[in-house]
C-alpha cells in the first residue's frame, strides 16, 4: 500500500533551526504546502519545497490554512511545523489546533509551565496533538548511557559535569532571543534540551540551586534522583577551550559522568528527521514529555542566585566579564 504524503504548513521559515525542519519534512516523503515568516529571506525553501506559498503576514497565512481546511481531506494541513522565536510557540500551536493540525513544535514547547496545561485542554476539545523536537533522546551515545544508568544499583548518585559553550556575537542581544521576555533567557533558549536530557536519564528533580545568573551566562547545581549535576551555559567566545577559536570552532559541549566524559557533539544537529519519523509513527514527544524541562528553566529564570557558593560548577569561578 503505498503511503500517502502528509499535507505540512510551517512557521519561522527564515530562522536557524527551520532548514532541519525542512529537511526533515523531505525525507519523510511529505509536502510542504505553506510557509510563514515576517523576513522574506527564505531561499532555503527553494532546496526543499520551490513550490510551496510563502507568506509575511501570519493574517494572510491563516486564510491561507482555514481555506485547505474547507476545501477537505487531501487539501487540508495535517501538521504545523512551528520554528517561530520561542514567544510565539504557544500561540503558533494553538493556531495549529484550531485548523485540524497536529503541531510539531521546536525546543521550548512553551514559557511556563501551566501553558502546558492549558494547551492539554485544547488537545482534549480538539482532538489533535502537540509534539515537540526532544532529539537528544534518539541520541545513541545518550541512549547507552541512559541503560547503564537504568542498570545501576539503586540509590547510586551519578556526579555530572555539563558545560555547554555556544558563542554569540552582538546581534544576539539585539535580537528577540536577548529579550528575557521573548527568549526566557539563556536557559530557556540555549540550555532547555540539556535539562530534558539529564531528567530524562537521571530522573526528576530534588533540588535547585542558581549561582550565576546573566545574560550571557548561567551556573547551578540540580540534585536529580540519580544524579548530582553541576552545569555551566554560556554564549561568550571567551569561555571556549583553548585553540577553538583559532580552529573557527564556536560550540563546545561536554557531558562528564563519574569523571568520564561522554561525547555526543557528532550527530547532535542530524536527529531531527528521526524525530520526525517517530511523530509520525504516533511515538515522538508531547505535552508530558516537555513538561519536567519546562518546569526547570522556568525555575532557574525566576531563582534568585546564591552566589559562588556550595557546588557550583568551576567554570562560573573563572568566566571572563
Amino acid at each position: 500500500m503505498t503511503k500517502t504524503a502528509k499535507n505540512f504548513a510551517l512557521t519561522g521559515a527564515a530562522g536557524y533551526v527551520a532548514p532541519r525542519h525542512l529537511q526533515a519534512i523531505h525525507d519523510t516523503g511529505n509536502t510542504l504546502v505553506a510557509a510563514l515568516d515576517r523576513s522574506d529571506s527564505v531561499g532555503i525553501l527553494d532546496r526543499f519545497f520551490p513550490k510551496a506559498n510563502f507568506f509575511t503576514e501570519f493574517e494572510r497565512f491563516d486564510r491561507h490554512i482555514e481555506k485547505l481546511r474547507r476545501l477537505g481531506e487531501g487539501n487540508r494541513i495535517d501538521y504545523v511545523s512551528i520554528c517561530a522565536p520561542n514567544y510565539l510557540h504557544d500561540a503558533h500551536i494553538r493556531f495549529a489546533l484550531r485548523v485540524g493540525a497536529d503541531a510539531i513544535c521546536e525546543k521550548p514547547l512553551v514559557l511556563n509551565p501551566w501553558n502546558i496545561d492549558a494547551l492539554r485542554e485544547m488537545e482534549e476539545e480538539t482532538g489533535r496533538r502537540v509534539w515537540t523536537v526532544l532529539q537528544l533522546r534518539l541520541h545513541p551515545a545518550l541512549r547507552e548511557l541512559k541503560k547503564q544508568v537504568e542498570q545501576a544499583p539503586d540509590g547510586k548518585k551519578h556526579e555530572i559535569d555539563l558545560t555547554y559553550i555556544t558563542s554569540r556575537g552582538s546581534w544576539y542581544a539585539v535580537s528577540w532571543k536577548g529579550d528575557i521576555e521573548k527568549s526566557g533567557g539563556i536557559a530557556t533558549n540555549i540550555g532547555v534540551h540539556f535539562f530534558d536530557m539529564l531528567l530524562w536519564i537521571f530522573g526528576p528533580l530534588i533540588r535547585l540551586e542558581v549561582h550565576l545568573s546573566t545574560p550571557e551566562k548561567a551556573a547551578g547545581f540540580m540534585e536529580l534522583s540519580k544524579a548530582r549535576v553541576r552545569w555551566f551555559l554560556s554564549l561568550a567566545a571567551d569561555d571556549l577551550p583553548v585553540g577553538f577559536l583559532e580552529a573557527k570552532k564556536c560550540t563546545y559541549r561536554s557531558l562528564t559522568v563519574n569523571g568520564k566524559e561522554t561525547e555526543f557533539s557528532e550527530g547532535f544537529t542530524d536527529l531531527h528527521t528521526a524525530v520526525y519519523r517517530e511523530t509520525l509513527g504516533g511515538r515522538g514527544f508531547g505535552l508530558e514529555d516537555s513538561r519536567p524541562s519546562i518546569q526547570v528553566v522556568h525555575d532557574i529564570r525566576h531563582a534568585v542566585p546564591v552566589g559562588l557558593k556550595g557546588e557550583y560548577h568551576p567554570m562560573a569561578k573563572i568566566v571572563k566579564g
